[in-house]
């Protein structure tokens, strides 16, 4: 397991170009959306009160997580194709230990890097005290989680890369977008509000919320409390570990 986790930050290291894809395109469309819509987004409920920029800023982080877990999660079908992962399987080592190792190389990353941009949130007046911040790192670690076992499962099932990008696009991105990330649930149409309630997603993006504006008024009415957000988060990340240890075990290289 070490091994896999050290192969992955190694790897990313070595592929400058994934930190500007999982770093930078989030960070463009932060700024881009964020300004273009400014003061002319009001949510039905009035809520919002505190600017777009501000707003959108815990959807970026979440968008950050995922573009890790997609472009981190190619490397399962690359090492499937030149054979690494066969003399993995072949060894004595658990599926459980080549699931948990990749999971958690990615999930490394994700932290950092989410870590990174979280950095710029005293920038838009959002106060974060010292005793703030390992919370908010074990819920962006958690979400990470989350995000790269169900990004694990799907690129264990294809063998094409082409394949995997469009498959994470049509699930992955609405699930993003439906999360509460680019607009409040408040304001969406009924049947929206019904995805909304259902998408695992949703519950990342209100624990993520709350952590950041921990002990200070929050501008956004959340869909349930943290402990419940974060119990959501940590079960499905859980169910999806589960899932990609089950496929691991059943399929042939």
């Amino acid at each position: 397991m070490a091994t896999l986790w050290q192969r992955e930050i190694v790897r990313f290291l070595r592929q400058r170009s994934r930190v500007a894809g999982a770093l930078g395109s989030p960070l463009v469309f932060w700024l881009l959306m964020g300004s273009g819509f400014g003061s002319s987004f009001r949510p039905a409920s009035g809520v919002l009160e505190t600017g777009y920029l501000e707003y959108f800023f815990p959807g970026t982080v979440l968008m950050i997580l995922l573009f890790t877990s997609i472009f981190s999660n190619i490397s399962v079908i690359e090492e499937r194709r030149e054979g690494f992962l066969l003399s993995v399987l072949v060894a004595p080592a658990s599926r459980l230990s080549l699931v948990l190792g990749k999971i958690l190389g990615v999930t490394t990353l994700a932290v950092l890097q989410g870590g990174l941009f979280v950095l710029l949130a005293p920038l838009l007046g959002i106060s974060l005290r010292w005793t703030q911040w390992i919370p908010l790192f074990a819920v962006i670690a958690l979400i990470a989680v989350e995000l790269t076992a169900l990004g694990f499962a799907f690129a264990w099932k294809l063998d094409s890369i082409q394949g995997f990008h469009a498959l994470m696009n049509l699930l992955l991105v609405p699930l993003w977008l439906l999360s509460g990330a680019l607009f409040p649930m408040s304001g969406a149409s009924s049947w929206v509000r019904a995805i909304m309630m259902i998408n695992p997603m949703t519950y990342a993006m209100s624990a993520l919320r709350q952590v950041l504006y921990s002990g200070t008024s929050n501008p956004m009415a959340e869909i349930c409390s943290l402990p419940a957000a974060i119990l959501v988060t940590g079960f499905f990340g859980l169910g999806m570990i589960v899932v990609s240890v089950v496929l691991v075990s059943r399929r042939a290289l």
